[in-house]
C-alpha cells in the first residue's frame, strides 16, 4: 500500500479536490491520499465529497493555518 503526496498549497477551491480526484483514479485499492493545503475551503469540499462518496477522510492540522487531508482509497 502506498502514499502519495499532493502540494496544493497557494491553491485555491476546488482546485485541491479536482487534484485529489484525479490521483485518485491513478491509485490502487488501499493506497493512502494525502493532500496538503492552506485554503480552510477545502476542508468543507473534501468533508462534503468524502462523506457522499464513503472515502475515509481525516483532516490535521500540521501548522497553524496549514492542513493535510488523507484519504484512503476503498474502492
Amino acid at each position: 500500500m502506498a502514499e502519495t503526496r499532493i502540494n496544493c498549497l497557494y491553491d485555491n477551491c476546488p482546485i485541491p479536490l479536482l487534484k485529489a480526484m484525479q490521483q485518485l483514479k491513478k491509485m490502487s485499492v488501499g493506497d493512502t491520499l494525502v493532500i496538503e493545503t492552506d485554503h480552510s475551503c477545502a476542508m468543507v469540499n473534501f468533508i462534503e465529497w468524502t462523506q457522499k462518496n464513503s472515502i475515509p477522510c481525516e483532516i490535521v492540522e500540521v501548522d497553524n493555518g496549514e492542513w493535510e487531508i488523507i484519504l484512503r482509497k476503498v474502492k
